[in-house]
């Protein structure tokens, strides 16, 4: 499948956030001409959140860029195999391989280094300490929007995190991989590591893990440059 013709793409969110986050990314995609559309995965479970992204797919016309930040990157992984997927695009997240879940990627973290500041499951769900939240998740973001994303957090299901991959979908389409490099929530030697294990096209960028929000445009254009097979 050719991705010089691809004009859909489609967001997914990960965990602890919702889709309205990726607006700013839909909006520079949408002026180029892109089809978007923003998977509202409720990361309960990871077969649900892949269930809920094929879905998107289904709906659309054609190949598209399946494009997963954080913890969405464990879901495009998995909902990847889908037919008319033509590319893949991470956005500091995860890219677990069959077998694996974005637990055990955490897991392997340095002990050392900076580590995501989740509380212990309450009733089965996981949130990040909001005392923590500005300075781990969105560094570069003001700090009123900061508070705003740390209040409205979704919970996230301790299912999601824990289940294992089937099937790696970046083993059979053509991967992308944004880097940044001021991450505190997964190290950027963990994402350059998966980067490369996956062959990836990558481009690194000076940002926290809230790139999304805080850099659209260099998200919009880097899922623009994979929609186009272009790794220039």
């Amino acid at each position: 499948m050719a991705t010089d013709t691809v004009r859909n793409v489609v967001l997914v969110h990960g965990g602890f956030v919702d889709g309205s986050g990726w607006r700013g990314v839909y909006e520079s995609l949408t002026r180029d001409g892109f089809k978007v559309s923003i998977v509202q995965n409720p990361t309960l479970s990871l077969d649900g959140d892949a269930a809920a992204t094929r879905r998107v797919i289904d709906a659309l016309d054609g190949p598209v860029v399946l494009v997963g930040h954080s913890y969405g990157g464990a879901v495009i992984t998995e909902a990847g195999t889908h037919p008319n997927v033509a590319a893949l695009v991470y956005v500091c997240a995860f890219a677990p391989d069959a077998k694996e879940s974005v637990g055990s990627l955490i897991a392997g973290f340095p002990a050392s280094g900076p580590q995501p500041p989740i509380l212990p499951p309450a009733e089965g769900f996981l949130l990040l300490d909001r005392s923590k939240f500005h300075a781990s998740f969105a560094g570069d973001l003001p700090e009123e929007a900061a508070a705003f994303m740390a209040d409205s957090q979704v919970p996230w299901h301790v299912d999601a995190p824990a289940a294992a991959i089937t099937d790696a979908a970046w083993r059979t389409k053509p991967s992308w991989y944004l880097v940044t490099a001021e991450d505190l929530m997964i190290p950027p030697p963990a994402q350059r590591t998966m980067a490369e294990r996956m062959g990836a096209t990558v481009t690194e960028v000076a940002a926290s893990h809230s790139v999304y929000v805080s850099q659209p445009e260099a998200v919009a254009s880097f899922i623009a440059k994979a929609a186009a097979g272009n790794g220039n």
